[in-house]
C-alpha cells in the first residue's frame, strides 16, 4: 500500500520540482565539449556508476540522515539550549559540505538550489526555524533536501535513496541535451541503476561521512573546466 510519506519522497525527486534541477549539468558538458564523452550510454553509465560508488555525491547523501536529526531536534524546541546545539552542528555540518566542492559553479548550484528548496518549504507551510539572532538561516542543497525529509516525514534510508536517485535522473535529463542518448536508452539506464542506487543508498544511510572519501578526480576536474567554456547550455 502506497503511504503519505512515498507520495511526498515522489513529490521531492519529480522533475517538477521547483528548484531549478534541470539548468546544471555538473561538469557534463565541458566533457561532452572536450569530446570525451560523447559515446551515449557507453560514456554516461560509466560516469553515473563512478559517482555512485565513490564520488561527493556520497559524502553528502552519508550527511543527510545526521542533518535530519540535528534539524528535527533544532526545529522542535524553540531557543532552548539543546536546539541552539543542534542548530549549530547543522551549519557546522552544511558548511562542510559546501566546502567538499572544489568548483565555484558547483558551491553556487548548491546554494542556489537549496535556497529554492527551503523557500518552496516555507511556502508549503514548513519554514525552516530562524538562527539564534532571529535571521534565517540559508543551507545548501543536502541540508535543504534533509529539511524537506524532516517536513515530509520520510525514512532516513528513503530520503538518502532519493537523494542518489534525484541525482542520477538530472544527470540524465543533462545527458538527453548533449549526447546522442535517446529517452528510451536513458529511462533503461535509470532502471538498470536502480539496484545500485538502492545497494548504495542502503550503505550510506549507516555511514559516517567524515569517514568517507571522494575519490571522483575527474568529475571535480570537469566542474572546474566548466567556467572556461566559450559556449554553455548549462550553469555547471
Amino acid at each position: 500500500m502506497t503511504t503519505l510519506a512515498q507520495l511526498r519522497l515522489l513529490q521531492l525527486v519529480s522533475p517538477a520540482l521547483p528548484v531549478g534541477a534541470f539548468s546544471y549539468s555538473e561538469g557534463l558538458e565541458s566533457l561532452v565539449q572536450g569530446q570525451m564523452l560523447v559515446d551515449g550510454v557507453g560514456g554516461i553509465q560509466p560516469w553515473l556508476e563512478g559517482e555512485l560508488h565513490r564520488g561527493a555525491l556520497n559524502i553528502e547523501a552519508a550527511a543527510l540522515p545526521s542533518l535530519m536529526k540535528a534539524l528535527r531536534g533544532w526545529s522542535g524546541r524553540d531557543s532552548s539550549p539543546d536546539s541552539l546545539a543542534e542548530q549549530g552542528v547543522v551549519v557546522e555540518l552544511d558548511g562542510w559540505l559546501l566546502a567538499q566542492r572544489e568548483a565555484a559553479e558547483l558551491r553556487a548550484q548548491q546554494r542556489q538550489m537549496g535556497r529554492s528548496l527551503l523557500q518552496l518549504m516555507a511556502e508549503l507551510g514548513w519554514p525552516l526555524p530562524a538562527g539564534e539572532d532571529g535571521v534565517p538561516i540559508r543551507l545548501a542543497w543536502p541540508a535543504a533536501w534533509a529539511w524537506a525529509g524532516v517536513c515530509f516525514k520520510i525514512d532516513p534510508v528513503d530520503v538518502v535513496t532519493g537523494y542518489l536517485y534525484s541525482w542520477v535522473a538530472s544527470q540524465l535529463s543533462a545527458s538527453l541535451r548533449l549526447m546522442p542518448l535517446g529517452p528510451t536508452e536513458a529511462q533503461r539506464l535509470q532502471l538498470a541503476l536502480a539496484p545500485l542506487i538502492q545497494a548504495v543508498g542502503k550503505q550510506l544511510v549507516r555511514s559516517d561521512p567524515r569517514h568517507l572519501w571522494n575519490g571522483g578526480v575527474g568529475v571535480s576536474l570537469a566542474q572546474l573546466c566548466h567556467g572556461e567554456l566559450y559556449s554553455r547550455l548549462f550553469r555547471s
